[in-house]
């Protein structure tokens, strides 16, 4: 009988092939999706998010145990949506319009992944229109704004009043974050939170949703 927390274990050291074997044969053995997807994709990954926070873990080894993380959920993704096992939540993430930056973007998706959302990639450059279109279209529960520059950063302003002015804002909460981003910065265009990174992202989202 495979062990999860081998599954999570092979994660956290980035074996693709192995993770993708191990999510095959525990399924072949009877079992269920939703406790392959929670005991060990998501364990895994919220080990990765916890070292990542205390600086044990850098971009590189997140970035290597996520493609891990991928490979298992391609198999799992299919059979969950079959046994019926939703999602934590959706999640729309982009970087803001003139902002061609996607690293950050990337790593909090990948981590909010791991985390049990559904997340729906909607690139860099993103207008404020194509942020709405993407919400009415997906109705998620939540809307990441990425910047990395200060100069891109007025335009995660001019976002949310748009939502606004659509009258969806009350409808989702708008995480914010970058480099340049800071606590106070989110505040003061209206954003519901603020993360430092990838991990801390994670668990900004839960604390909204449960808001």
């Amino acid at each position: 009988m495979v062990d999860l927390k081998l599954i999570a274990e092979n994660l956290i050291a980035g074996k693709s092939a192995l993770v993708k074997e191990l999510v095959q044969q525990a399924l072949a053995e009877g079992v269920s999706p939703g406790r392959v997807l929670n005991e060990g994709l998501i364990a895994g990954m919220n080990i990765v998010g916890t070292k990542f926070k205390a600086n044990e873990f850098y971009v590189p080894e997140v970035l290597i145990a996520a493609r891990a993380m991928k490979s298992g959920m391609e198999i799992l993704k299919p059979l969950l949506s079959q046994a019926g096992v939703k999602p934590v939540a959706t999640f729309i993430i982009g970087t803001v319009k003139g902002d061609l930056h996607d690293i950050g973007k990337n790593l909090v998706g990948m981590m909010m992944e791991g985390a049990g959302f559904e997340v729906i990639d909607i690139g860099i450059d993103v207008a404020p229109e194509k942020y709405l279109e993407m919400i009415k279209q997906k109705q998620p529960q939540l809307v990441g704004l990425s910047a990395l520059l200060t100069t891109t950063m007025p335009m995660m302003k001019t976002t949310i009043e748009t939502l606004k002015n659509a009258g969806l804002k009350d409808k989702i909460k708008v995480l914010v974050g970058g480099a340049p981003v800071t606590e106070q910065f989110a505040r003061e265009i209206g954003a519901d939170g603020y993360a430092a990174d990838a991990a801390s992202a994670v668990d900004r989202a839960k604390e909204l949703l449960n808001n």
